[in-house]
């Protein structure tokens, strides 16, 4: 991974470093809902996954977010991802890894960093529909870390609709950031975790 010696970035006023970055809008940024139409379908192995969806009539174009650690479809990152998105004329889905909907799911069996299979059971689903001529996907955190993974499983075997990818504060090495999370001053969140 390429190590960023110089950036032309520069923060907001006020939200010096990474925890008044990272916090303050998890506490205070507010979005509202914009994905409201709900589906539930069902998995190859007989559990189900929860969708949440933005449509324009006749939209060719789609884009599937993956929500991060426990996270889900109406989080503030996803829906502000959304907004922008639907805006940009995207249709979008958001969908709820297992156990990250509003019930519990069927079976004893949860996402991970490593699952990918409920991923390609949304994508099939999707453009099963016909209309999607172009797919996106988008994923934070452990939601970027699978959309990746998802991808290099693949390889040239993508769907050729699946136009591209990006993955936002992807845990590359799962074993160092659990040893960085379980330093004293990150214990804010482990404590939100």
């Amino acid at each position: 991974m390429p190590i960023i010696e110089t950036s032309s970035y520069h923060p907001p006023t006020g939200l010096w470093g990474g925890h008044l970055q990272t916090i303050y809008p998890a506490l205070f940024r507010r979005v509202d809902r914009i994905t409201s139409v709900n589906e539930r379908i069902e998995t190859p192995d007989g559990d189900f996954l929860d969708l949440s969806w933005k449509v324009a009539k006749g939209s060719p174009r789609l884009v599937i977010l993956s929500h991060g650690l426990e996270g889900d479809a109406g989080n503030t990152y996803i829906q502000g991802m959304a907004k922008a998105l639907h805006a940009a004329g995207w249709d979008v889905l958001a969908w709820n890894f297992r156990g990250c909907s509003l019930e519990p799911n069927r079976l004893l069996r949860s996402y991970h960093s490593g699952e990918t299979g409920d991923l390609q059971t949304v994508i099939t689903h999707a453009l099963a529909k016909g209309q999607y001529e172009e797919l996106g996907l988008v994923g934070f955190s452990l939601g970027g870390n699978m959309t990746l993974k998802y991808l290099g499983d693949l390889g040239r075997a993508v769907d050729r609709r699946i136009l591209g990818a990006v993955a936002f504060s992807v845990p590359c090495d799962l074993a160092s950031s659990s040893r960085k999370l379980e330093k004293f001053t990150n214990r804010i969140y482990m404590d939100r975790f």
